[in-house]
């Protein structure tokens, strides 16, 4: 039986309007695009990394 793969919930919860042209393209690179949308993503370093950075716009559940 295979290894069940840890996922992270990512939900943008404010908008990039205001934000530096980096946050924006770390917020696209998640693949999110509206407020409210979420997305479900590999829990590895890279991930976490790109979490970390826009932690002031984004909620991250483990699931």
């Amino acid at each position: 039986m295979a290894k069940k793969e840890k996922m992270l919930k990512i939900t943008l919860v404010k908008s990039t309007n205001s934000s530096i042209q980096v946050h924006k393209a770390t917020v696209e690179a998640l693949g999110l695009r509206k407020i409210g949308q979420s997305v479900t993503q590999k829990d590895n370093e890279q991930t976490r990394g790109m979490c970390f950075r826009v932690q002031h716009l984004v909620k991250v559940e483990e699931v």
